[in-house]
């Protein structure tokens, strides 16, 4: 590196890198090259222009995908170490994955063989399933958004642009990502809560991984579209059983039928050859700070930072050129250790929740009426026990709808459907629009494998509203 490939301008910027030759161009700027001056290692740095992102009208997008990633600490997620801003310029200090895109390593491939796609795709779902724990959904997963590092054999998910925070109770219905990779309830326009579209991509991923093409394509929007809809496609014969299954779970229409992140990692062909640091799944972000790195530390101390500061800077998570050596070293050390197929304990032990801090979600803005906690705790070492707003069940989709429909009924409700399991809804049917509720009403499958039904107020009285959901719940008999 001898910085022949920075300007003047961005070396002074950025005095603790040396940069280098560009090796991408975006919408709002440019990539480049990088070498940390005090580790060695190799950056990629995003120069975003905010001219461009201002006449885009993406400065949104451009902001939530900083927040995500600044969030997110995967092994199988593209890190951001250090976002430094100026006036006219964001310089995004990221991850260098040498090889490029899984696109480019699939090109002039016919296809990879059961063994090969299947280590690529567990080390997707594990970055997924990390996402969604920490309620994040990606909602753009495809071939060019997951960087492949051949020297490691590890792939990184990259380009959180289209992604966004989940939060219960609240639904999606933004179309966005790519046409091929899209579920059918995101090229309708329905709602969704968000975990589900990025399965259907992860399964039309480990189609192509598979069998080196799309499962759904054509050059014709409408037509594309209308073969997604269907979800109708053809495995070719060399596809093992396994395989074929655990696809079929994955591209179903029926969002309540698609098998979830759990589902998928209980089946038998993602079982197989599982390296140990993915077998169990990595902690939230919310959770205390991972055991620090002794060796690791006593290395970046050499390198002139005070020991105290830098334990405490790392335990607050705090952005400094200390807390940068320390995680760009850290990522140096688990690239050897992912290619040797483990990792250190820090991504294999769960950890201990406190129960005793826990409250009752407020209602949201939407007014959405809570019955009771819907989900169940688990063990004191298992997953954070969560509260939901809804009327939740342990019935199948169908027969809960059948339900719905028939307490909506004897309410003299009058209802529309606008997609899966969702309702666009009135009452009462009267003149007056001034004492009518019109509220929205959407089921869905919780991570915890059973279905919750939200209603929604969009227009009427409040206490009108709530009135209606008392008498709705006297009319249900599956909740």
């Amino acid at each position: 590196m001898d910085g022949s490939g920075g300007s003047g301008e961005d070396c002074v910027l950025l005095p603790n890198y040396k940069l280098g030759r560009r090796i991408g161009i975006g919408a709002f700027g440019k990539v480049k090259i990088a070498q940390h001056v005090l580790t060695g290692q190799m950056v990629a740095i995003k120069i975003l222009n905010r001219r461009e992102i201002k006449k885009k009208a993406m400065e949104e997008k451009v902001a939530r995908e900083i927040k995500i990633l600044k969030l997110l600490m995967h092994p199988h997620i593209t890190r951001v170490y250090e976002v430094i801003e100026t006036t006219t310029d964001i310089f995004m200090v990221m991850e260098y994955v040498e090889s490029g895109e899984l696109y480019d390593y699939m090109d002039g491939k016919r296809r990879l063989e059961e063994d090969e796609a299947r280590l690529i795709f567990q080390q997707i779902v594990s970055g997924v399933e990390y996402c969604h724990r920490n309620m994040m959904v990606h909602r753009d997963l495809k071939l060019e958004n997951i960087l492949f590092d051949s020297k490691c054999n590890a792939v990184k998910i990259a380009d959180f642009g289209f992604g966004n925070i989940m939060r219960d109770g609240h639904f999606l219905k933004t179309s966005c990502g790519s046409p091929n990779y899209a579920a059918p309830e995101v090229i309708s326009g329905e709602l969704y809560a968000g975990p589900e579209v990025d399965v259907w991509s992860c399964g039309v991923i480990l189609y192509i991984l598979l069998c080196g093409s799309f499962p759904f394509d054509d050059d014709n929007f409408p037509i594309l579209f209308r073969k997604i809809k269907r979800g109708v496609y053809s495995t070719p014969s060399h596809l093992s059983a396994g395989a074929r299954d655990l696809i079929s779970g994955m591209l179903l229409v029926d969002p309540m039928r698609r098998m979830t992140i759990p589902d998928i990692r209980r089946h038998p062909w993602f079982q197989a050859h599982l390296p140990r640091y993915l077998a169990v799944p990595s902690s939230d972000t919310t959770q205390p700070a991972r055991k620090i790195d002794e060796k690791i530390l006593r290395e970046v101390v050499r390198l002139g930072f005070e020991r105290n500061h830098l334990v405490e800077s790392l335990r607050n998570r705090v952005q400094n050129e200390g807390t940068v050596a320390y995680y760009l070293l850290s990522d140096k050390y688990n690239c050897l250790q992912v290619s040797r197929g483990y990792l250190g304990a820090e991504f294999q032990k769960t950890m201990e929740y406190d129960f005793n801090g826990l409250h009752l979600m407020e209602p949201t803005a939407g007014h959405r009426f809570s019955r009771h906690a819907a989900y169940e705790a688990m063990a004191a070492r298992g997953p954070e026990r969560k509260w939901a707003l809804g009327f939740e069940s342990g019935a199948r989709p169908r027969v809960i709808m059948m339900e719905v429909l028939k307490a909506l009924h004897e309410m003299s409700v009058r209802w529309k459907n606008i997609g899966h399991y969702n309702m666009k809804c009135r009452w009462p049917p009267g003149p007056d629009e001034g004492n009518v509720v019109k509220f929205e009403m959407q089921l869905y499958k919780t991570r915890e494998e059973k279905y919750l039904l939200d209603l929604q107020r969009v227009q009427g009285p409040q206490f009108l509203f709530f009135d209606l959901c008392a008498k709705f719940l006297q009319q249900l008999r599956v909740f």
